[in-house]
């Protein structure tokens, strides 16, 4: 039975609950990033939390209340809120296992239509832009380490920056499209399990971001990737994937899963500094969660990287098919030098264009040709947070270059992998091909093993055994130092408009 007086308390503010209402006092404390440190700057955070609250739980937050002095005068504020059933917060059932996959698809579709209804404009747009988020990052970055005994590791707070900085650097083009694509919105800013109440008459969110505007005007994926940061530091991976496909589909969002890491990395990294705040005000629970919460921001950085795939080796080597099943299971774009090379001759894929080496559409200059486009689109695609995998021989040094220069650019991980066979199982391949895009048969194998130049930075696959077996081996290549994420997101097929 609840009973009916509680007080909880936050490292911002105290909740005082009596009977079937609570009250929130702010602390007039200053911590770089809010200043409640005055009457007028809490008063004010009250009403705007009221307004701001009303968005997504109008029949909750009621109004603001004065608190009196001795002289009659107010001295403080409150905010009164219908006091909501603790047993029915959205961490209390998740901690709990209880089912709640249907409250929590609302959520999704009620966050999506707030996110619908913002208003869009220059300022808004202004703080959900790379500048902006990158500004953040360095903000919590500063905070942290100002701290006099943070409880994360310094070098894991490097390897976070790292991480960090590699992929906004390499990555202009896609937050120049969220934000000319109308994604930046008004949100909730601060949306956390413990704030959701799954009631019988639909769920109520409560106690968004009030302090600073500019940290509420983030990309509307930014502010589901909260409470998908929440739902796994709770131990529910599953539900947190649920959710950010749920978000996806109601909201219309064709972002790449690297954007998904990012975000929920860099919500993880919000909840690490507030750990280490609580942790120097004396929570003695907080530098156990701080180290937690920095762990699960360095795994979502770590799947976000955005990967630069080069799959190789002679032709008969089954580098295609294995370019193909890496991409499906990764859920990588997939581009390949045969069909490129056919496109830009203006032919179809399965259309045969045979010729002897370094002849036919085959010659030095349409090959050049054919890796520079596979690269300029391979650019384009990883500036925009996708990751690629690119099918081709790769058995020159100037071609392996050019990728390594396309990776530089765009601050993409480079992951090389040749495939190597048998000699009579890449003979009884070629000889028993029939149809297909490559056009290679076993005298033109035999010139470009003459040819091909020594790859010792590529990871060798050999691909003699079964289709499965070498693509577990690839994707544990490419994969690696992501393979402790419990989940990898991936958009849903969204309804045309």
């Amino acid at each position: 039975m609840t009973e009916w007086a509680q007080i909880s308390e936050s490292h911002v503010a105290v909740v005082i609950m009596l009977g079937d209402h609570a009250y929130k006092i702010k602390k007039p404390v200053s911590l770089g990033f809010l200043d409640f440190s005055t009457r007028e700057a809490r008063r004010a955070a009250c009403h705007d939390e009221v307004t701001l609250n009303r968005r997504l739980a109008p029949d909750v937050y009621e109004g603001v209340a004065d608190v009196l002095g001795p002289d009659g005068q107010p001295c403080d504020h409150l905010v009164v809120m219908r006091r909501m059933p603790r047993e029915r917060r959205l961490a209390t059932l998740v901690r709990a296992g209880e089912p709640v996959e249907e409250p929590l698809r609302q959520v999704a579709r009620m966050i999506a239509s707030m996110h619908a209804r913002s208003p869009r404009d220059p300022r808004i747009d202004e703080q959900g832009g790379r500048a902006a988020l990158r500004s953040r990052w360095s903000d919590s970055f500063g905070q942290v380490r100002a701290l006099p005994a943070a409880p994360v590791a310094p070098e894991t707070i490097e390897e976070i920056e790292r991480e960090t900085w590699s992929f906004l650097d390499g990555r202009e083009p896609l937050f120049a499209g969220r934000v000319t694509g109308g994604r930046i919105v008004d949100g909730h800013g601060d949306l956390l399990a413990e704030d959701v109440f799954c009631l019988d008459d639909g769920p109520r969110i409560l106690d968004c971001l009030e302090f600073d505007e500019r940290l509420r005007f983030v990309d509307g994926l930014d502010d589901a990737a909260f409470l998908a940061m929440d739902l796994e530091r709770l131990g529910s991976p599953r539900l947190a994937e649920l959710f950010l496909r749920w978000y996806a589909e109601f909201s219309g969002d064709p972002a790449p899963s690297s954007l998904w890491h990012h975000y929920v990395a860099y919500r993880a990294f919000v909840r690490t500094k507030v750990s280490c705040l609580r942790d120097g005000q004396g929570d003695q629970d907080a530098a156990g969660e701080a180290r937690l919460l920095a762990e699960l921001t360095l795994r979502h950085l770590r799947a976000g990287a955005v990967s630069l795939v080069l799959v190789g080796g002679l032709p008969g080597t089954g580098k295609s098919t294995l370019a193909a099943a890496l991409a499906d299971r990764l859920g990588y774009t997939l581009l390949s030098s045969d069909r490129v090379r056919k496109e830009l001759a203006g032919i179809t894929p399965d259309e045969r264009a045979a010729a002897p080496f370094e002849e036919g559409l085959y010659r030095a200059e349409w090959t050049e040709k054919t890796y520079a486009e596979l690269l300029s689109r391979a650019e384009r695609l990883l500036g925009l947070g996708e990751p690629v995998v690119l099918d081709a021989s790769w058995i020159d040094t100037a071609q392996r270059a050019a990728a390594r220069g396309v990776a530089g650019r765009t601050h993409s991980r480079l992951v090389a992998l040749r495939c190597a066979a048998l000699p009579q199982v890449t003979a009884a391949r070629l000889a028993g091909r029939t149809g297909g895009i490559s056009d290679a048969d076993q005298a033109v194998a035999a010139a470009m093993a003459e040819r091909a130049a020594p790859w010792p930075e590529a990871v060798e696959i050999d691909t003699s055994g079964t289709v499965e077996e070498e693509l577990a081996r690839a994707a544990e290549a490419v994969h690696a130092r992501a393979a402790a994420v419990p989940w990898r997101f991936r958009r849903p097929r969204l309804a045309p408009d």
